[in-house]
């Protein structure tokens, strides 16, 4: 079943890789760029009836204001979770602020849906470091950091992978890592996951569909 996951996973991927490349310091495409390759890979890619149970799981990690939080929603929300870190000037300024969107687009619906951060930068992303650059995103983006052994325990649920590329003279550490948005239910349990160049209408029109129990979930 794994396997499953993992060629629908390289298969999104491969139309990321272009924007991913931002990590590297080698090439900056723009959202529409890395749109565009999303959307020849999906096409491409076989039917398949639907993900594996082997994304996601519980975790148990420290909000930016100190307070314990596992993978259930305290409030009963939906959840959209991506995993990047406050400072990073790739992937995340267009996951991040589409997630945002998203989340507007949803509560005007009348959906109210928490956003997580779940930091690969644990260094500089600290309690207060995010309690100041967060609610420029959001204003409800909740981001998440712990111990080495808590965060890789959630790295190792979502199968999300970090890596030091290089350190920028000016910027510091820059990783590359996981680049989905992953959608988990008020129970914690993993609903879906999506591109992050994905339109943050075509965003909240996925998460509806599960919130609404249109997805049969």
């Amino acid at each position: 079943m794994r396997g499953a996951f993992s060629l629908l996973a390289a298969l999104l991927v491969i139309g990321l890789t272009e924007a991913a490349s931002a990590h590297d310091g080698v090439r900056h495409d723009t959202a529409d760029d890395a749109a565009r390759h999303a959307a020849k890979s999906a096409a491409a890619a076989p039917n398949t009836p639907g993900f594996p149970n082997v994304v996601g799981g519980d975790y148990h990690l420290i909000d930016q204001n100190g307070r314990a939080r596992s993978s259930k929603d305290p409030a009963g929300h939906y959840q959209m979770i991506f995993f990047g870190y406050a400072s990073c000037k790739a992937i995340c300024s267009v996951a991040l602020p589409r997630m945002a969107q998203a989340v507007d687009i949803l509560a005007a619906k009348g959906i109210p849906v928490t956003p997580l951060l779940i930091t690969v930068d644990p260094e500089r992303d600290t309690e207060a470091a995010m309690r100041e650059a967060l609610p420029a995103i959001h204003p409800k983006l909740i981001g998440l950091t712990g111990s080495r052994y808590a965060l890789a325990a959630a790295y190792k649920a979502f199968s999300v992978e970090k890596k030091l590329v290089y350190v920028h003279p000016d910027e510091g550490p820059i990783y590359a890592h996981g680049t989905f948005v992953y959608l988990t239910g008020p129970d914690g349990a993993f609903k879906t996951l999506m591109p992050p160049v994905l339109a943050p209408e075509r965003m909240a029109e996925i998460v509806a569909s599960y919130a609404n129990g249109a997805a049969g979930h």
